[in-house]
């Protein structure tokens, strides 16, 4: 018997002209400010950046008073705003258009915990999220690419049962004080 049927979808979009330089430098530039691991990460966030723009574009084109157009463009609004990619002051669609990519890559959770402070690189940011010492509304998140909402903003924070909130120590943390335990033994 099969288990369960999933829709797979597209995540990323590959770029037509593969040896293009300048978007080749400009990559290559994303990925070192952002700490990502490939340029997958990059086109992925692309792609989610058209969706939203090609949605907006297709609100535009309908009649300013057409109910679809109204409540669909009220809900794509709302979200932008939840996810603080646009403010409150900027309710309208041609906003939408204006997003730009560093929008998108600074609500990540990697940036935001380096930007919080709770880590010493981006890379470090990363790190903490994969090995789950992070978390949001006291809820585990190990991915880095998590988008974090505005409200959800104030509650990242150290995981309970991570070292580096004064959980139980780590392996290595354990074994140094043993050992630091057992050379004052032997000095008495």
């Amino acid at each position: 018997m099969v288990g369960s049927y999933r829709n797979y979808s597209r995540t990323s979009r590959n770029p037509k002209r593969p040896f293009e330089k300048e978007r080749l430098d400009q990559e290559l530039k994303l990925i070192g400010e952002y700490g990502l691991k490939n340029k997958r990460e990059v086109w992925r966030v692309q792609y989610v950046l058209s969706k939203i723009r090609s949605a907006a574009r297709y609100l535009l084109t309908l009649d300013p008073k057409d109910n679809k157009r109204l409540f669909q463009g009220e809900a794509l609004l709302r979200r932008m705003v939840r996810y603080g990619l646009m403010n409150e002051n900027e309710q309208k669609l041609d906003f939408v258009l204006g997003l730009t990519l560093s929008k998108l890559m600074e609500r990540r959770l990697q940036t935001k915990v380096f930007k919080l402070g709770l880590a010493k690189s981006i890379h470090h940011a990363r790190c903490l999220i994969r090995q789950r010492h992070i978390c949001v509304h006291r809820q585990l998140v190990d991915i880095p690419s998590f988008l974090v909402r505005v409200d959800s903003e104030k509650h990242i924070e150290l995981a309970l049962t991570s070292p580096y909130a004064g959980a139980r120590p780590g392996r290595v943390r354990r074994k140094t004080l043993r050992l630091q335990k057992g050379g004052e033994q032997s000095e008495e």
